[in-house]
């Protein structure tokens, strides 16, 4: 039998998890032969992860009495001249409110992005601001699945990507994921200490300065240290002074630079 070749169809139900075993593992197949694809890929399920985790706390809110679907049905069956015009100017609401919310939520798309470390470090600065303030699914991967993390995040980054211990600075591995940046995927690892303070480091592959010296950063309240080798960015990133993050990132780098 000639197999049927890997449409955009399969590719967009392979995003959204859609596709049954069998399609599944014949996309996961292609993606392996076309490491470029499995890249672009990668960027677009880190992208759904994030966006689903940017509006988890919505969807769990309740659901407003005025859009309560049995109420809305009751209230059409009701005999009437014509639409009141609150309920017009409601629906003419919802209809800007979805626009402006599906503009924030892709804010960025299409716009020339900054490149090299710079890029990386506001990406990092990204990340940290909608993961660490999560107290609920901070964490994709949790840390006593360490190995299944390692495995994902090189798979997603098609290169070895090694886990930093910071323990020796008082942060303890809470876990991570795969997120999505203008990039492409970049794999991210958060800890926190005693008292509750987070950190992340993400890492991805540079498409520029692909050796760059570290360099401090601070973006909204969020500080960190960012370096790239052989071809590989890394940002540190923490709501702490970059006096207090400079030593651990340099603890970062050497762990990078000699993995165990």
């Amino acid at each position: 039998m000639i197999p049927r070749p890997i449409t955009e169809d399969d590719l967009s139900g392979f995003v959204d998890q859609r596709l049954d075993a069998e399609r599944q593992a014949e996309v996961e197949a292609y993606l392996d032969a076309h490491p470029e694809l499995a890249q672009r890929i990668a960027g677009y399920e880190a992208q759904r992860d994030l966006l689903r985790a940017a509006f988890a706390p919505v969807a769990q809110e309740p659901i407003p009495p005025e859009l309560d679907i049995g109420r809305m049905v009751a209230e059409r069956q009701r005999p009437r001249r014509g639409l009141p015009r609150w309920t017009m100017a409601m629906a003419a609401s919802l209809l800007v409110c979805a626009g402006g919310l599906g503009g924030w939520a892709l804010r960025g798309v299409g716009l020339p992005a900054q490149e090299g470390t710079q890029a990386l470090a506001r990406e990092a600065a990204a990340s940290f601001a909608v993961f660490a303030s999560d107290r609920t699914n901070p964490v994709e991967i949790r840390a006593e699945n360490r190995s299944q993390l390692v495995a994902w995040a090189s798979r997603q980054l098609r290169r070895p990507i090694a886990i930093p211990d910071l323990a020796s600075s008082g942060y303890r591995l809470m876990g991570g994921r795969v997120v999505p940046t203008e990039h492409g995927a970049a794999a991210l690892f958060m800890y926190d200490d005693d008292r509750g303070s987070r950190l992340v480091v993400l890492a991805r592959p540079m498409q520029a300065d692909g050796d760059a010296p570290m360099a401090a950063h601070s973006q909204g309240g969020v500080n960190g240290w960012s370096w790239a080798d052989d071809g590989l960015g890394y940002s540190l990133v923490g709501a702490v002074t970059p006096e207090l993050l400079h030593p651990i990132a340099d603890d970062v780098r050497r762990q990078a630079r000699n993995p165990i």
